[in-house]
């Protein structure tokens, strides 16, 4: 807009020399143009954008006509000429000049503006605010005032500070024309989009006159859609609808007033659960389906509790039926989901786009990465391995350890993440040694482990060789002084090479497998002389198998598990006896979780404030350890599940709960 004032000012001033008598004889070129002329071929070239030729007119006025009347406006030329071309350096030597040179001319307080520009376009932009100060305490004309303070919202924005930007628009818009309100007002309009909820309520709490009210309030209901806060969000658009019904974003607002109402609607007091109840899973399924079913038994025997209805679908463990099934779940309006099991990556996926939250059984990883909606409470390898390391190395004080794993995924996995945990807790691993989960026979990694699997070399075994002859030579001459002088063949006198023993250098170990494997290989560490370790498994420890494999060989072992049907706890303890009661069988850590999972949303749906299933997602991710019966439970930030496992010992022939740690 600058530059078409600049046109128009130039093509006045050329007007009136050309309509205005002019005394004397205007000065006239080496080839005959007049100073009048020259500059005027110069602008027609410049209109044209022929930037070259146009730059060599103008440097041949200011070379010719170096005292005439539009030097300066030449000067400005060749800068804006220059900045156009990208040779932002030469610009700015050239504004520099012309400030110099004339100092007291408009042209002069423009090129300060001008250089603050070339900054702009190389993305300067803290070079902009820091100079713009100085500008701004001299300029009088409300035009570069603005022209000024629009800049630095510019590079407010682009530097990614939208509240800075609309703070300097509001002050650009106070001295802006009534032709230049729309671009201002355009600019604050970009900047308001940038806003999160936070940065345009505090915009709104401010008397400043010159905010766009109506567009902050617009603003702050789309954030709050776009953040799933749909209460908040229908409140702020019917507001807005009401204050400001011609706006040009009442339609919009109306739009979206229509779409969160509709997509909000869902049944609250309806859940469903998905779970295999057919197929080669469905004795997991019906155990879980027990815990479900005893969670609202439990909850709906409590006064003022609303009536919960649950829609129970079968998947099969076959993810067509589970997409199947949880289609039919949306049509249904469920409030939420619980499980599945074995298909629980398409589950989620699908509950995610449909918007319905969900809570994942299953240890599979990754599950609650893929969405907001998508919740997984379950015992994972990971919290294992956290527990059994913090124990050991925190509350014990053992610093080392050795790992014995079996060489398959489960295996590894465990490894691995009960090596990091070491690491991160000050532990050292000094043996790691794999074996064979086909194999019964365990001999050859054990040896490893304790080092009896490898030759000893030739050379220490000559010096230890050495060293036991002395001791035999002495030995000799001891028995001779004893004997009657009588000896036995050398042959027979001669010992046998001794064996040589195990080096156990560290205080446990670690072995992740299954009871009935893990059973095998116990025993045999206590052959080969590993013994006064502190053996530490996974969760599959605890299980009577163990027990009845390797009693005697496994006592004090510990273990972790996400419940303990003996444990004092009064939750678990209550639980135990209402599970009995009802199915006349003992629960066990699949019944006991889906039963928590189960609890959770009853009480949460129950909650007469929520409205929306966005308002679900945040009471589980804003869940203060609830205290059910597989632990202290709350979720991260991504949605797995956070517990604080039972860690457990054996101690004759029974598991016994560790105290507190």
């Amino acid at each position: 807009m600058k530059r078409i004032i600049y046109i128009i000012t130039v093509g006045i001033l050329l007007s009136g020399w050309a309509c205005a008598p002019r005394p004397g004889v205007t000065p006239k070129s080496e080839t005959g143009q007049s100073a009048d002329q020259l500059f005027l071929s110069a602008e027609n070239l410049f209109q044209a954008k022929s930037y070259a030729r146009a730059l060599a007119l103008y440097e041949q006025y200011l070379l010719r006509f170096p005292e005439a009347s539009l030097a300066p406006a030449a000067w400005m030329k060749i800068g804006i000429i220059n900045a156009q071309l990208g040779n932002y350096d030469e610009a700015r030597r050239v504004y520099q000049n012309l400030i110099s040179e004339y100092p007291d001319s408009s042209f002069s307080r423009d090129a300060r503006f001008e250089i603050l520009y070339t900054f702009y376009k190389q993305g300067a932009f803290q070079e902009i605010i820091s100079r713009a100060r100085s500008l701004l305490e001299t300029a009088e004309s409300p035009d570069l005032i603005m022209r000024t303070y629009a800049l630095i919202g510019d590079a407010y924005l682009e530097m990614g500070f939208p509240l800075d930007a609309i703070q300097y628009y509001a002050e650009a818009r106070r001295h802006a024309t009534e032709l230049e309100q729309e671009a201002i007002h355009l600019k604050l309009k970009a900047a308001i989009a940038q806003l999160n909820s936070d940065e345009v309520a505090i915009l709104m709490d401010s008397s400043e006159a010159a905010l766009p009210m109506a567009y902050l309030l617009f603003q702050l209901g789309l954030n709050y859609t776009m953040e799933e806060r749909y209460a908040d969000a229908l409140n702020v658009l019917e507001e807005f609808t009401t204050r400001y019904p011609e706006h040009e974003s009442a339609i919009l607002a109306e739009t979206l007033i229509e779409e969160i109402k509709k997509n909000a609607i869902f049944r609250r007091y309806t859940l469903g659960c998905l779970l295999p109840l057919s197929g080669p899973y469905q004795t997991f399924g019906y155990r879980a389906l027990k815990g479900i079913e005893l969670a609202l038994d439990q909850f709906s025997s409590q006064n003022g509790n609303p009536a919960i209805n649950l829609i129970v679908k079968d998947t099969g463990g076959d993810e067509d039926k589970t997409r199947e099934a949880l289609q039919q779940l949306g049509e249904e309006q469920v409030a939420a989901i619980i499980g599945p099991m074995v298909t629980a990556g398409i589950a989620a996926r699908e509950a995610q786009d449909k918007g319905i939250p969900i809570i994942a059984i299953t240890q599979k990883d990754n599950i609650a990465e893929i969405g907001d909606n998508v919740f997984r409470n379950f015992i994972t390898p990971k919290m294992q391995v956290q527990t059994l390391a913090y124990y050991a190395v925190t509350v014990l004080g053992i610093e080392r350890f050795a790992i014995l794993y079996p060489d398959e995924n489960y295996g590894n996995t465990f490894m691995n993440l009960f090596w990091d945990q070491l690491i991160e807790k000050g532990g050292k691993v000094v043996g790691l040694e794999p074996y064979n989960p086909e194999h019964t026979d365990f001999a050859e990694p054990i040896k490893k482990i304790v080092g009896l699997y490898y030759e000893i070399p030739g050379d220490l075994k000559a010096r230890m060789t050495s060293e036991s002859e002395i001791e035999d030579k002495f030995d000799q001459d001891q028995n001779q002084e004893q004997s009657s002088g009588s000896r036995e063949p050398k042959e027979q006198a001669e010992e046998e090479e001794k064996e040589p023993e195990p080096i156990v250098d560290f205080e446990a170990i670690f072995i992740p497998d299954a009871p009935k494997k893990a059973g095998l290989v116990i025993p045999q560490l206590a052959y080969y002389d590993i013994k006064d370790v502190l053996l530490l498994g996974t969760n599959l420890w605890h299980s009577d198998t163990l027990i009845e494999m390797a009693e005697q060989y496994v006592q004090g072992a510990i273990m972790p598990d996400g419940f303990f049907m003996e444990s004092e706890s009064p939750q678990v303890r209550y639980f135990v006896e209402k599970f009995e009661e009802t199915y006349e069988e003992k629960p066990g850590f699949i019944e006991a979780v889906t039963y928590d999972s189960a609890m959770l949303l009853l009480n949460i749906v129950s909650n007469p404030e929520i409205r929306f299933r966005s308002e679900i997602r945040e009471a589980l991710l804003n869940l203060f350890e609830f205290q059910g019966v597989t632990g202290a439970t709350h979720f991260d930030e991504n949605g797995d599940a956070i517990k604080k496992l039972h860690l457990l010992t054996i101690k004759g022939k029974k598991f016994v709960e560790l105290e507190q740690y």
